[in-house]
């Protein structure tokens, strides 16, 4: 039986597992949740009651939270791409990174997103201010890290490059990362041109209207 993804295309976290199994070429059905699927939100929901996706599937197992996803592949389902390193400490530098682009990134930009979906002016405003307050911090120490790095941890792709690529792309839709930050940019442009993360970009295109706070025209 081949393995299952549950989530929409335009998820940032659904993009995030997406990349990993792309970079290893890992058979798998995707199954999107949507108005036009609703028996894949029925058993989405029967395996995962707490509604947050992607929810991977395997046989009889159900592995939730991207990271966690992430780390299942590799151990059950390996391919040439090893997105966690062997060595024990450079792993635990790139698990910082990916909780760093989730916590410091990805939440602050889902905060700004949340606040323009209660359609309060007000709120979209205030929930605004304060997501762009937050990214520029998480900017200011990205930009120095990754001045000497062509990826998140190093040389090589890892769990922190699925983690950042589309936390930075939607973050810099949100709060758009200056001039001031020029290695985080180039950063974010390599992430784009990964074949992994632009076959994602392309297949959400057709979503961009969702975006409750306006789709730039590029990317």
């Amino acid at each position: 039986m081949p393995l299952a993804l549950y989530g929409h295309s335009f998820s940032s976290y659904t993009q995030k597992v997406l990349i990993a199994l792309y970079e290893n070429g890992t058979p798998f059905e995707f199954r999107p949740i949507g108005p036009d699927t609703p028996a894949h939100a029925q058993a989405w929901l029967r395996r995962w009651p707490l509604r947050k996706f992607p929810l991977l599937v395997d046989g009889e197992r159900d592995v939730a939270e991207t990271s966690i996803i992430i780390e299942y592949l590799q151990l059950a389902h390996p391919g040439p791409v090893r997105l966690l390193p062997a060595d024990a400490m450079a792993a635990l530098d790139v698990r910082f990174l990916d909780r760093f682009f989730d916590l410091h990134v990805m939440n602050w930009m889902q905060h700004a997103v949340n606040g323009a979906l209660t359609g309060d002016a007000a709120k979209r405003q205030e929930a605004l201010a304060l997501a762009s307050e937050k990214l520029e911090l998480a900017y200011a120490w990205l930009d120095p890290h990754l001045a000497a790095r062509t990826w998140a941890a190093g040389a090589d792709f890892t769990l922190a490059d699925c983690a950042a690529a589309p936390s930075l792309f939607y973050a810099d839709w949100t709060h758009r990362i200056s001039d001031a930050y020029p290695h985080l940019r180039a950063y974010r442009a390599r992430l784009l041109a990964r074949p992994s993360f632009a076959r994602a970009v392309e297949e959400a295109r057709p979503y961009r209207p969702l975006f409750p706070l306006g789709a730039p025209d590029r990317d």
